[in-house]
């Protein structure tokens, strides 16, 4: 039993083969298609579902004061309630398609605050080890930072049974690295469900020549740390300017699950 034990957790750290670099640069396409896309659904279901859901409330709060009947009232009630429930929904599922905070606070704030509605529908006691003085950075490597972190705590609040999880974020002139762990049950690697979550945010951090590393056992938690490096993506930007002809050819590892 231990020698299979300690064959599960070395199969969570080995690495697959890298992306060629076309494959790299039609995933960047894609995600930042994705991402738009996803701006676009998040525009049309506030202008839309959400503004018809208010107009519904405001209508259903006219009723309930226009003398209605005590037991009609509180049925009112009841679908207000309803109602509102729905629009704190949609408002959740708003913010995660287009995250505001992130667009308009920075990195640091979107991940603090991912951090604090996880610990209040949950329980969950957060630790976070967080830079007061993020340097600026470009825009894919923010996006792709913090959909690992909405990931990790997604997994983290589904699958974990945890009673803590932490975070930490560094930064410096050749990466950024990002840590998210849990003392929950840990999963196998049997387990499509969180894997299938863990294969985008690979192929994410991959096309900017990051890893992501997945360290798990049954009944001791889960760690998952992520690296994104800075330098070269600033060696290959200037590649690019000199000659658009030129391939950019970068080796990329990251942690595949079994």
């Amino acid at each position: 039993m231990p020698r299979r034990s300690r064959s599960r957790e070395r199969s969570a750290t080995r690495a697959v083969p890298a992306p060629e670099p076309r494959d790299s640069e039609l995933s960047r396409h894609l995600l930042r298609a994705q991402e738009e896309e996803r701006k676009r659904i998040s525009r049309e279901l506030h202008d839309a579902a959400g503004q018809g859901l208010m107009v519904l409330r405001l209508f259903l709060g006219s009723v309930a004061g226009e003398n209605a009947r005590p037991d009609l009232r509180d049925r009112i009630q009841e679908a207000i309630a309803m109602v509102d429930r729905t629009i704190g929904d949609l408002r959740r599922l708003i913010a995660r398609l287009s995250p505001r905070t992130l667009e308009e606070m920075g990195l640091v704030a979107a991940i603090r605050k991912e951090a604090r509605e996880l610990s209040k529908s949950t329980g969950m006691q957060a630790q976070l080890n967080l830079p007061t003085d993020l340097r600026e950075l470009d825009d894919e490597i923010e996006i792709a930072v913090y959909r690992a972190v909405q990931e990790a705590l997604n997994n983290i609040a589904k699958h974990s049974h945890a009673k803590s999880f932490s975070i930490q974020l560094e930064a410096n002139p050749e990466q950024v690295r990002l840590r998210v762990e849990d003392d929950g049950i840990g999963f196998s690697g049997n387990s499509r469900t969180r894997a299938f979550g863990l294969f985008g945010m690979r192929e994410r951090i991959a096309v900017l020549g990051g890893t992501v590393r997945v360290r798990t056992r049954h009944g001791k938690g889960t760690q998952i740390l992520v690296t994104v490096p800075l330098a070269r993506r600033q060696k290959s930007a200037a590649a690019k300017s000199h000659s658009l002809t030129n391939a950019i050819k970068a080796d990329v590892h990251y942690s595949h699950v079994h």
